[in-house]
């Protein structure tokens, strides 16, 4: 589905949290190597210290990323175009390579009560048993949560 097509309808709720996922350009496997999966975990955080997120759980796996936060910018669109240029452009540097790294747009929920965040959080962090990486949560070194679930 095109980027313009997945913009229809979405509106971006400063104070609101989401779920985005996004995936590598091919089904890459980018983040097979640590190297590469650290430097998508210090976007996350770079994301937060300039205060356009606050991260609530992440999870890096070798294809794509899944990152839930409370949105402090004032567009999700701002916010996944700032996350996926910066991480394209140090991935490439740590490749030696030029050349698309996500695939265009991204997919994001908006989650609206205490009890969905909860379950969300578990999804992302449970990303890696569901594909067989880890038998336990907290177990894989490339998924975190603010809270022990």
């Amino acid at each position: 589905m095109s980027s313009n097509r997945l913009r229809i309808g979405r509106h971006s709720i400063a104070g609101q949290i989401y779920v985005m996922t996004t995936r590598c350009t091919g089904q890459a496997r980018w983040f097979e190597r640590p190297e590469a999966a650290e430097i998508v975990v210090d976007q996350f955080r770079k994301m937060d210290r300039s205060r356009c997120t606050l991260t609530l759980a992440w999870v890096v796996m070798p294809d794509h990323i899944h990152w839930m936060f409370e949105l402090r910018s004032p567009s999700l669109a701002y916010v996944a175009r700032r996350f996926k240029s910066s991480s394209a452009l140090a991935l490439n540097r740590l490749s030696r390579r030029q050349g698309k790294v996500w695939q265009p747009g991204f997919f994001d929920h908006a989650l609206r009560t205490d009890e969905a965040l909860l379950r969300h959080a578990r999804y992302v962090v449970g990303n890696p048993i569901r594909a067989g990486m880890t038998d336990h949560i907290g177990e894989y070194k490339y998924a975190w949560c603010r809270w022990p679930l």
